[in-house]
């Protein structure tokens, strides 16, 4: 590993670190303004919103470690062209190709480290501020636990073992207590279903609890009216964007076996297995720009392109999702196209700029 190489990287690494503190900070700011705004729960206090928005803050970072790279990179090749190291690094035989693998080799450690905060950070994050805004909101305590979630409705405890996408619900037990909290009855249903504000439970069994005796009865479909909503356990699951690829995987295996339509969690898994690539793509957009002479356009201009080359790669990675959703393409195509796309971009920038 060179003199100049290290040199290179700990430019570029600490201009980065410094975008993404700052892009991290702002979207932050901006999230606790939203969540103060929309949210009027008297529990819900500023000290539970900036407890949310600091347990989102993973989630932000990861989001933004591309655009924060292309920034990073946009400021530190910008410093060194303006102090004209740059080009005494051409003058002294320093090739494209060799630049250009210098900036994947960077990108991929930055990738790597964005990939383990995906995977080891973000989701348990996630969870614990869902749960948190959850309780302060709502009033209902729930948890998700091995044995499904668990939530507590006044004096009634309530067990899913199994939620679906659709919303519905797959062997839901109630155990309802009374005031003093000796436990009265249980029902257990094979499934419930969201209809007209209630839920409808599907093939009841309920076992009741008296004075020295216990009495079992197969019921007919009933209404089950709850403060428990699809909303409400829709916080409970992080979203496919920010689970775990070992948990997107598991779960991918299961609706398979059961015949459910999965297409929604592959797109993020392939998502998640092409994201460390995005650093690299945006360190080689950055590099192209170094070719450009200081004197034609200011930093703040070539700043200004960067955030919006940047936002511009996370909308196409947004919408090639949701056209893959929507056309059923390929999802490991649909991951890699925005990637693949900006890449050639800026190879043939490279390339054009070198031959000038």
């Amino acid at each position: 590993m060179s003199i100049l190489f290290r040199y290179v990287s700990r430019e570029i690494v600490s201009a980065s670190i410094l975008a993404v503190l700052a892009l991290t900070g702002m979207f932050s700011f901006f999230d606790f303004i939203r969540e103060i705004s929309e949210n009027h729960a008297e529990a819900y206090t500023p000290l539970a919103a900036t407890l949310f928005v600091l347990l989102n803050v993973p989630g932000r970072l990861n989001e933004l470690i591309p655009v924060a790279v292309l920034v990073g990179g946009l400021f530190a090749w910008n410093r060194l062209a303006l102090s004209s190291e740059f080009s005494v690094m051409r003058t002294g035989g320093l090739s494209a190709p060799r630049l250009a693998a210098w900036m994947i080799g960077v990108g991929l450690l930055i990738g790597g480290f964005a990939l383990l905060i995906g995977e080891y950070v973000m989701p348990p994050a996630e969870r614990a501020a869902q749960q948190l805004k959850l309780r302060a909101t709502s009033g209902v305590v729930a948890k998700e636990f091995q044995t499904g979630v668990w939530a507590k409705d006044g004096t009634t405890f309530i067990n899913i073992r199994e939620m679906r996408p659709d919303a519905s619900l797959v062997d839901v037990r109630l155990y309802v207590f009374d005031d003093r909290f000796h436990l009265r009855s249980v029902r257990r249903a094979e499934s419930a279903e969201w209809r007209n504000g209630n839920w409808m439970l599907r093939k009841v069994t309920e076992t009741r609890l008296g004075e020295g005796h216990t009495e079992t009865l197969q019921l007919a479909d009933q209404a089950w009216v709850s403060a428990v909503t699809p909303d409400l356990l829709a916080v409970l699951m992080v979203s496919p964007q920010r689970m775990s690829m070992a948990t997107l995987h598991s779960y991918i295996q299961h609706l398979t076996q059961n015949h459910q339509d999965a297409q929604r969690y592959i797109i993020a898994f392939w998502n998640k297995v092409t994201y460390p690539l995005a650093a690299p793509v945006m360190l080689l957009l950055a590099l192209a720009f170094a070719y450009h002479p200081p004197r034609v356009g200011g930093a703040g201009g070539r700043l200004l392109l960067g955030i919006l080359l940047g936002l511009g790669f996370h909308l196409a990675n947004r919408l090639s999702a949701q056209f893959a959703q929507l056309q059923d393409w390929p999802a490991p195509l649909s991951a890699a196209a925005p990637i693949l796309a900006f890449g050639l971009a800026a190879g043939i920038a490279i390339w054009w700029m070198e031959r000038r």
